[in-house]
């Protein structure tokens, strides 16, 4: 019979990651740990899940406490798992940040996509995420914030903000672009120069309202109508016709 799990007032885990019984420590390693969601029989998690689970949750302590203040037992406590569990699914602490970049880069570019039917401002608006409600928003730029500074300290952070994240949005905005052209809705000379353009315009929007001094967005109306701005002016340009 499976153990209740115990739950951290909250917190969105505390009923999607058991914890195991003490005489279950031995094989809690080799098996994922059950959740149980409201009545009937428990739910196992397969391990892709359960570390997805495990890097929204060390996300909030990395937001809380900073990168270097949380170790890995704390994020294993946070969770309700065994430490074992934990190591498991992530040999150290550099690669739960890179599953935590992996789903923040999701919420920056939402490739791959099938946006071909759209028109092209609908498309790019949709692939950038133009229209994500506030609160999305702000998960979104408190991640930011975080990784602007944890990379300016950590090379490896550093690194692997560059490898799972921008290199990676980049060859997939790449791929979309040239698909595109294929298909003769536009005209471009080099793809790989034109994902790095439009990247460095939408995200160096976002990024740079995160510095100290920098002016906040006045409105969500605000900050979707100057990305929507910053889209046409990348689609059809400044000169007359």
């Amino acid at each position: 019979m499976t153990k209740s799990i115990p739950t951290r007032r909250g917190g969105p885990l505390g009923s999607a990651i058991g914890k195991p019984g003490r005489g279950a420590a031995a094989s809690a390693a080799a098996r994922p740990e059950t959740v149980r969601r409201g009545r009937g029989r428990p739910k196992l998690m397969s391990d892709e899940q359960q570390a997805a689970a495990i890097a929204r949750e060390a996300r909030d302590l990395f937001l809380e406490k900073g990168y270097a203040r949380t170790p890995m037992e704390e994020i294993a406590a946070r969770c309700h798992i065994s430490k074992r569990t934990l190591y498991r699914l992530f040999p150290n602490k550099t690669e739960v940040f890179g599953a935590i970049v992996d789903q923040h880069r999701q919420s920056m570019l939402a490739l791959p996509g099938d946006y071909d039917d759209l028109p092209l401002e609908e498309a790019l608006g949709r692939i950038f995420l133009v229209d994500i409600d506030e609160e999305a928003h702000r998960k979104r730029t408190e991640f930011i914030r975080l990784a602007i500074l944890e990379g300016r300290q950590f090379r490896e952070l550093a690194a692997l903000l560059r490898q799972r994240g921008a290199d990676k949005s980049r060859i997939m905005l790449i791929e979309w672009l040239e698909a595109q052209a294929r298909r003769g809705r536009i005209e471009i000379e080099d793809a790989g120069m034109t994902a790095g353009i439009l990247m460095d315009m939408m995200f160096g929007l976002i990024a740079r309202k995160q510095e100290r001094d920098a002016p906040r967005w006045p409105g969500d109306d605000d900050r979707r109508a100057v990305l929507r701005h910053t889209i046409r002016i990348f689609v059809n340009g400044v000169r007359r016709r």
